[in-house]
Order: C-alpha cells, then structure tokens, then sequence
C-alpha cells in the first residue's frame, strides 16, 4: 500500500516509528561505524535478547542441534542477539564498507568462483548471515551486474530510507519479492545477476527437509533456474576480526554453482533442486551457526499442525 493510501491512524504510528529509527542511526553515524557496531551489539545482548527473540533461537537450535550442551547453544543465541543489533547499527554506515582502500572491511574468499559469474544470468543465493547487506555490495564492487529481490519492511518510511542507504554501494535495481517475477525474468534473459535471501519464512511454497524436519519453502529460486536454465550459485557472510575482537568487518565465501541435473519432470526437478538449495543454505549455516538468524519461524508447530496453520 502506497503513503498515501493509509489510513491516518497507520500513518501516525509508522511515523513515530520512523521517528526513533532514524533518532537512533542519526546517534549511531555520529559516533562512527566501529563504535555504533559495538554499541548494537550491547543493545542486542541486553536488550533485543529480552524480547522474546532468545527464546524462538533456543527453541530452533534444540531442534536442529540437539548434540549441542545448552551452554553451547546459548552462546549460539547471544551471538545471534548482538549480530542482529550489529546490523542494525550499521544500516547508518553502509557508505563505509569496501572491498578496498586503506583500511577495507570486506574480505571475499574463493574468488575464483566469482570470476565464473562474470556476464550471465545467473542467481546467487545466501541467507540472512552476519551483515546480509554486505553481499550485495561486494557483488557491486566486483563488477557483478543485475539487481536484489527482497522483502520490503512493513513501515514505508524505514523502506525508503532503507533502499536509499542500500543503494549507495550495493545494487541500484531493488525489486519486491512481491512484485518483481516480471523484472527478475528481464534481468536473468539480459544476462544480469539476481541476488536472493533463500532462508526466510513463507506462508506459500512447498515443504523441504532444512536441519531434518521440512520446512516451508519458496521454490521461486529453483523454478527460475529450471524455466530459465540459468546456474544457481551461493554465498555466505561471516563477522571477520581486529585484534581479536568481532565487529564492523565481514569475510564473503562464494560458493560453487549447484549440480543439479534435472531430470526433466518439472514437478519432480522443483522439489528435489529446491530441497538441494535448502541441504547448501544448512551446510553454510552449520559453519558458522553463530552468524544465522535463528530466530525466523522456519518450521511448523505442533499447534500450527493442528490448525492448518503453515510457518
């Protein structure tokens, strides 16, 4: 729904929303990027931890890392608390991040993977790891062209401003995972690169097995890539170090393109590719659990079972 559009009750509380968000980045950009980075992550464990985001990591963790002690898993949780905090903080500073320069925060592993990606359509897939607004502008840096698919926040104001700060380093060409099946056919027929977060929750989609148990999942990425025949290719973000200590700065891995050969049952090759991109997005997240967002509702309930409810 467009500003204009809303209701006058709507408007007034994304406004004051929007009010404190951008009250808090205005902080975070004047006391700089390694500074508001370390002060998200005290907000997150302190704070964000508190409001009911531990509980929903604990409960996904258990699930798929039941050999884990529960003091593992915490640690798991309270990372993932300050990372979400990081991230937030650093929405203020992506102008700051770079591949090079004097002092550069971005460093990309497997280099010569991303050189097999240069002028074709292809997808690249990750999932919400570290700083996920980091990606893409690696990707812009190295000379990949094409656009983001993501999901727009609910407020208008914070999108705005959202895609504006993306926009700065990263893809110009943002489309709504909404509303943008036109454009992502456009752009891979071109010759362009869609970049995608393949790990959130959807109401619609098909089940496919994630940590052993199924969960929802978009099959868009796997139908675009048989439709298309276009590679599919994967990366991942991990929080680097400076003198031992976690902060502003990222290592990119770039994955190999899937094998997959379809078998020419489109049904069949839709799930069996969608359950092979599911089985790499679980891989990069076991690498580093720490730096995942534990915290999205990926799989059903027993309640939501009963119901008909899907995650």
């Amino acid at each position: 729904m467009s500003e204009a559009a809303l209701p006058t009750g709507q408007k007034l509380r994304y406004g004051a929303e929007a009010a404190l968000f951008f009250l808090f980045l205005g902080f975070f950009r004047l006391i700089g990027v390694d500074a508001a980075s370390a002060m998200g992550a005290w907000i997150g464990r302190h704070v964000l931890y508190h409001l009911g985001w531990a509980r929903k990591a604990h409960a996904n963790l258990a699930a798929a890392f039941p050999e884990k002690t529960e003091a593992e898993r915490e640690a798991i949780v309270a990372e993932v608390c300050a990372n979400v905090g990081r991230t937030a903080a650093e929405y203020a500073h992506l102008d700051k991040f770079d591949m090079a320069g004097a002092d550069p925060r971005i460093a990309v592993e497997h280099l010569e993977i991303a050189e097999e990606m240069r002028g074709k359509g292809l997808l690249l897939l990750s999932g919400h790891f570290a700083n996920w607004e980091i990606m893409p502008i690696a990707a812009q840096e190295f000379g990949l062209d094409g656009g983001i698919v993501y999901r727009p926040p609910n407020n208008p104001y914070v999108d705005r401003f959202i895609a504006r700060a993306r926009a700065v380093k990263g893809f110009k060409e943002q489309i709504s995972k909404h509303q943008g099946t036109r454009r992502i056919f456009t752009l891979l027929r071109g010759g362009k690169a869609i970049l995608l977060l393949a790990d959130q929750k959807t109401n619609e989609g098909i089940p496919a097995p994630f940590f052993g148990r199924d969960a929802m999942t978009t099959p868009a990425p796997a139908a675009l890539a048989l439709k298309l025949n276009v590679p599919v290719y994967f990366a991942s973000n991990r929080r680097g170090q400076k003198n031992g200590k976690f902060g502003a700065r990222f290592t990119i891995t770039v994955h190999p393109k899937l094998a997959f050969i379809p078998s020419g049952d489109y049904e069949r090759d839709l799930r069996d590719m969608t359950a092979a991109i599911n089985a790499k997005l679980e891989e990069m997240v076991r690498a580093h659990p720490g730096q995942w967002l534990w915290i999205h509702r990926r799989w059903p309930t027993a309640r939501d079972v009963v119901t008909g409810k899907r995650s």
